[in-house]
């Protein structure tokens, strides 16, 4: 079965960090690029952040960059995504999910192949 774990959300302050874990399996973790996304409430899920496990190579929405890194660790079909001065604008359910990496840059909902479930995460001011 084809599953992508979500972990690490949380509450946590302005100005605070958290690290968000996607584990994945049941299928070829190098045949796809892995994104997260947000829904914030009342808001579309929107791409966040991808990575090609091929290559390292990386996209970012411009108003996490410089404060999110992704990376992976491809020997455990693992994705991070290392969150740092967060601000309540980053507050959404989290979700992390494969694609062809053609669509890494643009990150487009529908070309989503598989999800992972959500994770909360929650910065007060």
């Amino acid at each position: 079965d084809v599953q992508l774990q979500a972990s690490g959300g949380g509450l946590v302050q302005a100005g605070g960090s958290l690290r968000l874990s996607c584990a994945a399996s049941g299928f070829v973790f190098d045949d796809y690029a892995i994104g997260w996304f947000r829904q914030a409430p009342g808001k579309e899920r929107e791409g966040v952040t991808s990575i090609d496990s091929r290559d390292g190579s990386t996209y970012y929405r411009n108003s996490v960059k410089g404060r999110f890194t992704i990376s992976s660790d491809n020997a455990k079909n693992t994705v991070y995504l290392q969150m740092n001065s967060l601000t309540p604008e980053d507050t959404a359910v989290y979700y992390c999910g494969a694609l062809r990496a053609r669509y890494r840059l643009t990150l487009p909902i529908t070309r989503v192949d598989y999800w992972g479930k959500g994770t909360q995460v929650t910065v007060s001011s």
